[in-house]
């Protein structure tokens, strides 16, 4: 390889939010060079088939959360397939008392289901005449207390914030983690009122494609990611990349970096990193340590993730999306989904995989555990659970991941403000990834996308 390059663009990480923008840009004629570290594009995106199950390592599923998403498996199609999850598995359980509940789905379950209180289920009636909240710092959890009532927070979101965010919400602040749901009670002045005149208003027809469905991609995730490589061209992603650092002079870029023991450099107009909190001031040196120090206070859930194959299942019925454990039933994982019953081929027939999930930020001390205390805790905890005590998996792994979920805490505004700062007073740089503009597979497409289209536009 020649040790210096020009290119419009270099993207530092070849995980979704890198692909995606590189995919875009490549497509209208910007060229763009990827520089990753490891020795694999995807991040932690990658499917595993082993013994006729599909495994998937990093996220299981996303949701159909923007049109973005639709779009880009449009643009790939001849690669590659968008899964939509089997509608008859959208069930979630919940774990209360030692039993797994469904979690209502309409008004006759929402009233006869035992994970609410008789006096919460009856102070919902009054939601949509409540004020709307006036502190913008406010947590999930004192919105949630305030408009519904501490079962629903116990029950129904702590459970769910720990599925998604493997948080606490009494730390994340709604306004950042939870935007939707802020703008709902900011906007309509309730949750109800809000959701019933949000259904009732005319949709553009390209905003009708997020549909909100659970998706994945035909055969695995990985095939996502196949698909965008082969879109991008291997060429443009440079892998194995060490000790990558930043320089900036009269506004163009330098990447300096090791490819093996062979130093490379790129020059380009613009520089699009969506590395990590973590990593941000050994990669850009020349920005101020206050404004790093402001990204880098980002915190993150160490979080561990335990597939179990079995190719006969013998416990009890998972045709549901999974089960999610409330911390008051102080269990010690957060929970499992079931991905076999929701798309095909994921198990061999008469078979289940589950993903167990464990750690989170009320529990990151599971991290530093050993590989057999893990499987022997997943174990113990799934036989009691799904009735299969004593029966051992037939393929089991487990995946580590210490930087898994950004917390989006108080410290998100001073974050956002010191991103927004670095990008006006360093014309071309571009600071992206979970940073900033939510954490899902959903989000990461959206916001690739759309820098793509900010650079094409300029």
């Amino acid at each position: 390889m020649e040790p210096h390059l020009k290119t419009n663009v270099v993207i530092i990480g070849a995980g979704l939010t890198g692909l995606v923008t590189a995919h875009y840009l490549l497509k209208s004629g910007i060229s763009v060079k990827i520089v990753e570290r490891n020795n694999r594009p995807g991040g932690v995106m990658q499917t595993i088939k082993e013994q006729g199950f599909t495994i998937e390592a990093g996220p299981n599923t996303g949701v159909v959360s923007h049109p973005e998403i639709v779009e880009l498996f449009e643009d790939l199609k001849a690669d590659c397939t968008i899964d939509i999850a089997n509608p008859e598995a959208k069930k979630r359980l919940i774990w209360k008392e030692g039993a797994w509940h469904a979690l209502p789905s309409g008004l006759f379950s929402a009233i006869n289901t035992p994970l609410f209180s008789f006096g919460d289920k009856f102070r919902i009636l009054g939601e949509p005449f409540r004020k709307k909240g006036t502190n913008p710092d406010e947590s999930i959890a004192e919105l949630v207390v305030r408009r519904m009532g501490k079962s629903y927070l116990n029950y129904a979101i702590d459970p769910f914030i720990s599925g998604i965010y493997a948080g606490d919400p009494a730390k994340l602040v709604t306004r950042f983690a939870l935007p939707k749901l802020y703008k709902l009670e900011q906007t309509y002045g309730s949750f109800i009122g809000g959701s019933i005149k949000k259904k009732s208003e005319p949709k553009e027809e390209r905003s009708k494609k997020a549909t909100r469905e659970v998706f994945s991609a035909k055969g695995g995730l990985q095939n996502l990611i196949d698909s965008l490589v082969k879109s991008i061209g291997t060429e443009n992603i440079l892998l194995n990349c060490k000790d990558v650092a930043v320089s900036n002079d009269n506004k163009i870029f330098n990447t300096a970096f090791l490819m093996g023991n062979i130093p490379v450099s790129l020059t380009s107009e613009k520089i699009i990193s969506t590395a990590g909190g973590k990593e941000i001031d050994s990669l850009f040196p020349f920005i101020g340590q206050e404004k790093i120090q402001a990204i880098k206070q980002l915190e993150y859930a160490k979080v561990i993730q335990v597939a179990l194959g079995y190719r006969q299942w013998k416990g009890i019925s998972v045709n549901a999306f999974g089960g999610l454990v409330p911390s008051k039933e102080k269990r010690r994982i957060l929970g499992v989904l079931f991905p076999s019953s929701f798309f095909e081929n994921r198990a061999p027939i008469g078979g289940a995989l589950l993903s167990v999930f464990l750690g989170g930020i009320k529990h990151d001390e599971f991290y530093s555990l050993k590989d057999e205390e893990i499987q022997l805790l997943v174990e113990e905890e799934i036989g009691e659970m799904l009735n299969v005590k004593g029966i051992k998996a037939d393929v089991l792994k487990i995946f580590r991941y210490q930087y898994a979920i950004p917390q989006y805490t108080k410290t998100s505004e001073q974050r956002l403000e010191a991103i927004s700062f670095v990008q006006k007073n360093y014309p071309g740089l571009i600071l992206a990834g979970n940073i900033r503009d939510g954490i899902g597979m959903g989000d990461r497409i959206k916001q690739g996308r759309a820098i793509a289209e900010e650079i094409i536009n300029k």
